[in-house]
């Protein structure tokens, strides 16, 4: 368990007997189907590590360490901890406030004015001194529910920061997922580009040769002198994308930027079904839509807190001790003194701010009302963008694979037929520059049907489900 999980984990079960408001279905705004658009879906649930799914040893591994040093995650933490407090602290007026106090003092009075035989022309002086120890208690009766709903409104609020925390810690598994194959394609287009050049190496001097003989023309030496130099320049621009990808994915994992991690050697294929499920049951399996449905709930409890400030607030106070002029008798019931009261305010005017506080919660309300309907239909277009991508991607991987067999097959044909003057630099020219970019548009298709399925996951929730959020968080 990494420290940052370790840490939430704690703010969460510091609240695990307080009130929070329940759970209510929010209407989206939108009429749901009944399946998707793209009706791909099976009973599959997602795997909340839905990573291992890729097969990724290396790729577990940093997901692991990034889990624990991560600056984003730790900041998502951080937050837990601040609502967590901020919900201790709302609750505490529901519990009676107790304080000790202590006092000494020791006093001098000078009796001046007073004929006292014997001490004419002197002055007479008393000194004085006092102990005092007291327990005192004060405690507002909640009748009206004011500070239950201060609380509750607070402990929401944790219950959101909570998602939120689930929401970054998905969304860095994503970013460092899909950067981690992000660099396993740029070092696969390295290689392409290397062997590229090599091939482009040996046409330059298999040109070359013709042309000294007078087989060809100047013009094909020239071409292929060109083509050569061109391989050359994809060559330093893949291995320019190679090292920065290294360094963001190095970035991520909090160490220093050198573009030396090592990459597992090939991309990994994707072979299991699309868990999709249904609709409606995306509302509770997505962290940011329970982050915003909390923050509903806690705004709610904000406008019932604000309505019940218009009512009378009764304290009690009462205090309790002893009292002595000798430091001694403190601990003396004899010298015991004692005070109790009792209160209530009722607030009659204040220039309107009392009401304006209900006008401003219910307003709050609204937003995140809204908030929540905007995430939600945010939501359901990006599972239907990632089911669409999901199946065109396919449908294009299939594509391109047979179109890299026919050009790589086209390529060795032309080369063998050009070495045998059959056909013209041009046509072998083209085949070579086919067989190079069906074979780079396949790597890169490859890892973006990745990338999104990667979406896909989060756009489903990333395994996540509101049963696993206790309501009495």
């Amino acid at each position: 368990m990494t420290r940052n999980t370790f840490i939430a984990l704690l703010s969460i079960l510091a609240f695990s007997c307080a009130s929070a408001p329940p759970k209510k279905d929010i209407q989206t705004g939108v009429d749901l189907p009944q399946t998707w658009k793209l009706d791909l879906q099976t009973e599959t649930a997602i795997d909340s590590a839905w990573w291992n799914e890729f097969n990724d040893p290396k790729l577990n591994e940093i997901l692991v360490q990034a889990f624990g040093q991560n600056f984003n995650l730790a900041i998502a933490a951080a937050n837990l901890q601040t609502a967590a407090a901020q919900a201790r602290i709302a609750g505490a007026p529901l519990f009676p406030q107790v304080d000790l106090s202590t006092n000494g003092a020791r006093t001098k009075q000078n009796f001046i004015g007073l004929p006292i035989p014997g001490l004419e022309g002197g002055v007479l002086s008393s000194t004085v001194s006092s102990f005092g120890l007291a327990m005192n208690l004060s405690w507002e009766l909640d009748l009206w529910g004011r500070l239950s709903a201060d609380k509750s409104a607070a402990v929401a609020q944790v219950q959101a920061s909570r998602a939120d925390f689930i929401g970054a810690r998905l969304s860095l598994a994503a970013q460092i997922s899909k950067t981690w194959f992000t660099a396993i394609e740029a070092k696969r287009q390295v290689e392409l580009s290397q062997a590229t050049v090599e091939n482009w190496r040996a046409a330059r001097a298999q040109v070359k040769r013709r042309y000294e003989s007078g087989l060809t023309s100047s013009l094909d030496y020239r071409l292929s002198l060109s083509n050569f130099a061109i391989a050359e320049a994809n060559l330093a621009s893949s291995q320019s994308q190679y090292e920065t990808t290294l360094r963001q994915l190095e970035t991520l994992l909090r160490q220093y930027p050198s573009a030396s991690i090592a990459v597992s050697p090939e991309l990994p294929e994707i072979s299991s079904d699309v868990p999709a499920g249904l609709p409606a049951d995306l509302l509770n399996r997505r962290p940011d839509l329970a982050a915003a449905e909390r923050r509903v709930a806690a705004t709610h409890a904000g406008v019932s807190s604000a309505k019940r400030a218009l009512l009378p607030r009764i304290s009690l106070t009462g205090s309790g001790g002893t009292s002595s002029n000798e430091l001694g008798d403190l601990l003396k019931g004899d010298f015991s003194v004692w005070r109790i009261a009792g209160n209530i305010l009722q607030p009659l005017f204040q220039g309107g701010r009392l009401r304006a506080n209900v006008k401003l919660a219910k307003s709050q309300a609204d937003i995140a009302l809204l908030n929540y309907q905007q995430t939600a239909l945010n939501a359901f277009a990006e599972v239907e963008n990632s089911l669409a991508s999901e199946r065109y991607l396919n449908q294009r991987q299939t594509a391109l694979e047979e179109a890299t067999h026919q050009a790589l097959a086209a390529r060795n044909l032309a080369e063998t037929q050009y070495g045998r003057g059959l056909i013209d630099f041009i046509t072998m020219l083209e085949t070579q520059r086919s067989a190079f970019e069906t074979e780079r548009l396949l790597l890169t298709v490859r890892r973006q049907r990745l990338e999104a399925r990667i979406n896909l996951y989060l756009a489903l929730g990333g395994g996540f489900s509101v049963k696993n959020q206790s309501n009495q968080i």
